[in-house]
């Protein structure tokens, strides 16, 4: 099979990905064997290749959000059938039997395995996962469309519910990339009226077509402080703006898995009338149930550019740049 795969840690702009012929995997008894329709592109598959996350397995295919169709079952797989449409997404396995796992935490998981981390990713036409973490598609959504909901959904939406956003309420979008353009319209059907903070013109007219009632840059003034935001970018500095912006009592959740070093913060400016700071670690399945679900009921529409497998260099430049508008995703060729 083509794979594109990564050996050695390298900024994107040398082209540390390498396109390579593998065998195609043997799926386990709890496994199935998916041909890759496409695979979605994630900021954390950058950080991945430029060597910023810990625990990196080399050699290692990177993706995470894969779509495509069962070509082989283990032994034991009952779950789906050959030729069925499924999706891989962040969380490749768990222990299921830790106190995390035990009480619903399983994203937190110590033995947690992640896809294109840990495990062979979907860069690639071929991946294997174990059946009880690959989810069933809504038949509502091309494949294309489902790719980035299985990430940048799934994370998205975990984050609005980490940040604490109730219906009728102010929510603050800091970033606004391919999870960004997920969760606001998850939050417009809440009934929520969304603010979008982001540096690119481009980014801020998607959220406004998308239904944010104002846009502008974090350095900026917006008519009324957030009762949530969710903090989609890497950039520690804008952490400190997006406390700025909260209202008392308010939740700023930070939603990805790598941060650039924090300012030292004022309390009482930014934190004093109980206003909270917290991570978004990761998600579990019922995360990603819940989101297909309602991102079936709305529906969820994905702003996607297709790109060959074979660009998946040129497409991670391209998302450093910010200048990828939506989602991209990668799509092997046919077979």
């Amino acid at each position: 099979m083509k794979a594109m795969i990564l050996k050695d840690f390298a900024p994107i702009e040398q082209n540390p990905l390498e396109l390579v012929d593998l065998s195609i995997p043997e799926p386990g008894p709890e496994d199935i064997l998916i041909r890759v329709s496409v695979c979605g592109v994630c900021h954390t598959d950058l950080h991945t290749v430029e060597g910023e996350l810990p625990d990196v397995k080399l050699p290692i295919i990177p993706g995470h959000q894969v779509v495509g169709r069962v070509e082989k079952r283990g032994e034991n797989v009952s779950r789906f059938e050959e030729g069925e449409r499924v999706g891989v997404a962040w969380l490749y396995s768990t222990d299921t039997t830790c106190p995390y796992c035990t009480r619903g935490n399983e994203n937190l998981c110590p033995s947690a395995r992640f896809t294109g981390y840990h495990e062979n990713g979907g860069y690639a036409e071929y991946i294997v996962i174990p059946e009880k973490f690959a989810y069933a598609i809504p038949d509502i959504f091309e494949d294309v469309e489902a790719a980035p909901l299985l990430c940048a959904g799934i994370i998205g939406y975990r984050a609005l519910r980490l940040s604490e956003i109730q219906p009728d309420q102010r929510l603050g979008l800091i970033g606004f990339g391919a999870s960004a353009h997920v969760a606001i319209q998850v939050a417009v059907h809440w009934g929520c009226e969304v603010y979008v903070f982001s540096r690119s013109q481009e980014h801020r007219a998607l959220a406004k077509r998308l239904g944010a009632v104002w846009t502008g840059t974090s350095k900026e003034e917006p008519p009324e402080k957030m009762d949530s935001i969710v903090n989609f970018t890497p950039a520690g500095p804008t952490i400190l703006d997006g406390m700025r912006l909260l209202d008392k009592g308010g939740t700023q959740a930070l939603a990805g898995i790598y941060m650039s070093p924090v300012p030292e913060m004022d309390y009482v400016k930014y934190l004093y009338h109980e206003r909270t700071l917290r991570s978004v670690a990761n998600a579990t399945r019922q995360n990603g149930e819940d989101l297909l679900k309602i991102a079936a009921e709305i529906p969820i529409r994905t702003t996607i550019t297709v790109f060959p497998l074979e660009e998946a260099n040129e497409v991670l430049k391209l998302l450093k740049d910010s200048k990828i508008d939506g989602a991209a995703v990668l799509k092997p060729s046919p077979l």
